[in-house]
């Protein structure tokens, strides 16, 4: 059994508890969550732990009030932080960041949150999610940048299923010079390939069978892929007729940056669909063009 991590609520203690760490010339490994941890933020951790070594993984945990829309689900996002507490020290975490909003947004404590300075995501911040969802990607950028400029890591890890975040923060850390490693790790799946989501608690059910529709539908398109996008979509939406339930949002091939498909090579199909009231993301590399190496 692993030691509990320290747990720090203030910039001040989180700072104290790195210091010794950086003297000593240890690399950090970071992963922000807003908590109800599963597996699949587990292996964010165990890969932290890989890229750093004997460095310090520190867990922030803050349910971030600018990434929500009027309507979503802020008020009924699960806050689990005992539970939490638990899977970081399976995974060998040091430092759990577990900040209250006034802690990471100054002069919010009448309930507002509105920092003067924010970061702009740019154009890519306005289609797929960004396009569902408006201010959700500038939401996502402000907190990052904040806990990125607090832990001050040399590696952050995100989860591939939320891609058009990982596609985001990585172009910040690059335009911005921030010096930082962001490593995109594998999204975990469940048994019957769901893609895991502490959304998915929220599924009735017969909901969850449907869910599975999501993933289904990606596998579809990537064994067509051979034959083209067009082709790929096409079987991808005729899986997607034949399934109950599930309201599509979006169904797309891109390119890995998230730019035009290329008419050959690697690419990646993204959907978006509720099931129920639940709205669910998953994404998949493809290949187009020719063999999918990714299909097993």
């Amino acid at each position: 059994m692993c030691a509990a991590p320290v747990l720090a609520s203030t910039r001040e203690e989180l700072s104290k508890l790195l210091t010794d760490a950086r003297r000593a010339g240890h690399r950090v490994g970071f992963v922000p969550t807003m908590g109800a941890l599963h597996a699949g933020h587990a292996s964010l951790m165990d890969a932290a732990r890989e890229a750093v070594g004997d460095g310090p993984v520190v867990v922030s945990i803050f349910v971030n009030p600018l990434q929500f829309g009027a309507g979503e689900d802020l008020d009924r996002y699960p806050r689990t932080l005992e539970a939490d507490l638990e899977v970081c020290a399976a995974h060998g975490v040091d430092i759990v960041f577990a900040p209250a909003v006034d802690e990471v947004y100054p002069g919010s404590t009448t309930g507002v949150v509105e920092p003067q300075v924010t970061v702009d995501p740019g154009p890519l911040a306005g289609i797929l999610e960004g396009a569902t969802r408006p201010g959700h990607f500038r939401g996502v950028l402000i907190v990052v940048a904040k806990l990125f400029g607090l832990v001050r890591p040399d590696v952050a890890v995100f989860g591939q299923k939320d891609y058009q975040q990982l596609a985001l923060i990585r172009r910040m850390a690059d335009d911005l010079c921030l010096g930082i490693d962001v490593v995109g790790a594998e999204t975990v799946r469940e048994d019957d390939d769901l893609a895991l989501s502490s959304r998915n608690r929220y599924l009735e059910p017969e909901q969850r069978e449907q869910a599975v529709a999501l993933s289904r539908t990606l596998r579809r398109a990537r064994a067509d892929a051979i034959h083209g996008a067009d082709s790929a979509l096409a079987a991808a939406r005729a899986e997607l007729r034949a399934s109950e339930g599930v309201d599509l949002d979006y169904l797309v091939i891109t390119g890995t940056d998230l730019g035009p498909a290329p008419s050959t090579g690697e690419a990646r199909i993204l959907i978006a669909a509720r099931v129920g009231t639940t709205r669910l993301i998953d994404n998949m590399p493809i290949h187009l063009g020719t063999p999918d190496r990714h299909t097993s």
